[in-house]
């Protein structure tokens, strides 16, 4: 696969899938030669559609090249952790994935197309002091950037210069950015949304490139977080804030935010009665009330010692108030209907008052159950965000003794969760996940909520700073610090809240291939009579696995089956069979014949082969054999071939 991957990638086009929809929706507009004919095109749709002469948009130097970045398929591997993989990780829906993220991108696309709900990302800003250089390995010649990318020699050689001097310009940390974003959009499915962390350095350009990408028209709002309560560093204002931009997929489709309840303000209280557990908070059942008059709002309440009370007022009796007489929030009927969150409380001084039209020594309040607020509050979320500071983010890492600078609070991830109604089965994604910070938020909300909601965090490996306190304990890499953070706080979770949920993760690295692979690769040949059997432990049966599996639709979190045919071990992930191994023989092909015709839920309609295992006889011994199937159990199975 990786070598038809590589011979696909020399010949790919950037604007080949755009010119695929034009040439599906206007044929009419193509001439015999395939060429685009701009004026015809021009003239079908200017009846029913509005036209602009004038416009803006956002372009940089890196902008074709980026889109070339985005187009290409990635020629690496996924490389399951066996010793993470196992024990409370064996079963996890969590995925961690250790790599370059333009990589693992290309690879979830293969089977989380329109399947993320949310993505979270706190991506370099660009400071200048935060370490973030342009440095990727999709090098071209200055002739190859003409040819490919359509542009000026001139622009070839400052775009070749830019991508080859780790520069750390705007262009370049667009160039960065834009086939991250392009591609995460695929992964969104339709009520999908981005939230994405930044600062001034690179607020003002971001914003443009997401409206390119995502489509102005799902631009949803741009909060302020406030980062530190305190600081008197900058050379002209004090900078205690960030940003926070959102888009959804398709905003057609994209539910409103809710959220909008800010939990710190409420005085909590743990029922100890008919809801045992739940938090709740007194509130007032009086009422000021200056225009409403309603008769069943203005009622006697019998107080503990027998004595009465109502909200002031000068109707007596009360069943005809005056303009101005107090009120209560509830109406008599529904007083009755909800008695059990009653609260009737003595207290040194009251509003209310007695029978004798003196101020009453009781007062009566309502529980108000936290649950019931989130859960009916349509409330919009602030774009003014207050409670999520830095200091909760360094406070985290402490406890759990994890040495990193600049991590953003759970609390911050919890909350967006929250805003944007994830759900249990929905994931959320982290393609700049650093510490770990998204993922210790996830098991936080779910084992809060009674949720099962899923993460997938990607974290290059990138090495601690030599100077680091992290380096100092031991982390070599910062993915490594991350999956360790998650381990420690899924403990520390898992022993205060004893909830069940997922606190295990599945491990993949992303491998490139070696070159001495590569070149086997190169000089295999398909009609050679003998097989390449050294290819196969070059890569790996589990990595082939994985990484067919996912690229198959089948996700980071399948399982498969060894099928025992003779002496020979296939695979099975649902339907589809794996052939791996080489040395294949005549009774191994009729067994796996025999299982069609034998087993009645055995319905597998495509198997895949490592063709560098297999020989011209065997394959064609097996293409043969296939065609039974059809007879057997009127099952076209298609016989793929991969190199």
């Amino acid at each position: 696969m990786i070598k038809e991957i590589k011979n696909e990638n020399d010949n790919v086009n950037i604007y080949e899938e755009k010119n695929e929809i034009l040439r599906e929706v206007f044929p009419e507009c193509f001439t015999n030669n395939g060429k685009f004919d701009l004026e015809k095109f021009e003239n079908d749709i200017k009846q029913n559609i509005s036209t602009i002469k004038e416009g803006y948009g956002l372009n940089f130097l890196g902008k074709n090249y980026a889109k070339y970045v985005s187009a290409l398929e990635t020629e690496t591997i996924l490389v399951p952790d066996e010793n993470n993989n196992n024990d409370i990780n064996k079963n996890s829906n969590n995925v961690f994935i250790s790599g370059d993220n333009i990589d693992a991108l290309k690879h979830l696309t293969k089977s989380y197309t329109n399947q993320i709900k949310c993505i979270y990302i706190d991506p370099p800003y660009n400071t200048g002091t935060d370490g973030f250089v342009y440095n990727d390995k999709f090098s071209l010649s200055i002739d190859k950037m003409i040819d490919v990318l359509d542009i000026s020699e001139e622009e070839a050689k400052r775009l070749f210069s830019m991508t080859n001097a780790k520069s750390n310009s705007h262009s370049a940390w667009l160039t960065f950015m834009y086939s991250r974003l392009y591609i995460a959009k695929q992964l969104l499915n339709e009520q999908g949304i981005i939230f994405i962390s930044i600062d001034d350095n690179e607020q003002a350009n971001l914003k443009l490139l997401c409206d390119n990408i995502f489509g102005e028209e799902n631009f949803v709002g741009c909060a302020v977080r406030v980062t530190k309560k305190s600081n008197n560093k900058g050379d002209f204002w004090a900078p205690n804030f960030d940003y926070l931009l959102t888009y959804t997929k398709d905003r057609e489709y994209a539910k409103e935010f809710t959220g909008g309840v800010n939990e710190s303000s409420y005085n909590l209280i743990e029922e100890e009665g008919p809801r045992k557990g739940e938090k709740y908070q007194l509130i007032r059942l009086y009422m000021s009330s200056i225009q409403n008059r309603n008769p069943e709002q203005r009622f006697w309440i019998e107080c503990p010692d027998g004595s009465k009370i109502i909200p002031p007022g000068t109707t007596f009796p009360p069943e005809r108030p005056k303009l101005g007489d107090g009120i209560w929030r509830w109406t008599r009927s529904t007083y009755e209907k909800n008695i059990d969150k009653i609260v009737i409380k003595k207290v040194s001084s009251s509003n209310l008052l007695n029978e004798n039209k003196e101020p009453a020594k009781w007062n009566v309040y309502t529980k108000t159950y936290l649950n019931d607020v989130l859960n009916n509050s349509t409330a919009k979320p602030n774009s003014l965000i207050e409670d999520h500071i830095n200091q909760i983010a360094s406070h985290e890492l402490n406890e759990l003794e994890i040495p990193f600078d600049y991590a953003k609070p759970t609390t911050l991830i919890e909350y967006l969760m929250k805003v944007a109604r994830l759900e249990d089965g929905d994931i959320i994604l982290d393609f700049f996940a650093g510490s770990g910070s998204t993922a210790h938020a996830v098991m936080k909300y779910n084992s809060n909520n009674n949720k099962n909601i899923r993460y997938i965090s990607v974290q290059l490996p990138e090495p601690c700073d030599e100077k680091s306190e992290a380096f100092t304990q031991g982390y070599k890499t910062i993915d490594e610090l991350s999956m360790e953070r998650i381990r420690r706080a899924s403990k520390k979770i898992k022993e205060e809240t004893k909830a069940n949920i997922d606190y295990g993760f599945k491990h993949y690295t992303i491998n490139e291939i070696k070159l001495n692979t590569l070149d086997k690769l190169e000089k295999f040949e398909p009609n050679w009579i003998d097989q390449d059997e050294t290819i196969i432990n070059d890569f790996g049966i589990e990595s082939i696995l994985t990484t067919w599996m996912n690229y198959d639709g089948y996700g980071l979190n399948c399982s498969y089956s060894v099928l025992k045919l003779d002496n020979y071990e296939a695979y099975k992930c649902e339907n589809t069979i794996y052939l791996i191994n080489p040395n294949i023989s005549d009774k191994a092909i009729k067994l796996l014949i025999e299982k069609y015709e034998k087993e009645e839920n055995f319905d597998c309609n495509r198997i895949v082969i490592f063709g560098y295992s297999f020989n011209l006889n065997e394959i064609q011994t097996l293409k043969d054999n296939i065609k039974q199937v059809k007879n057997i159990k009127n099952i076209n199975v298609d016989l793929i071939t991969r190199y």
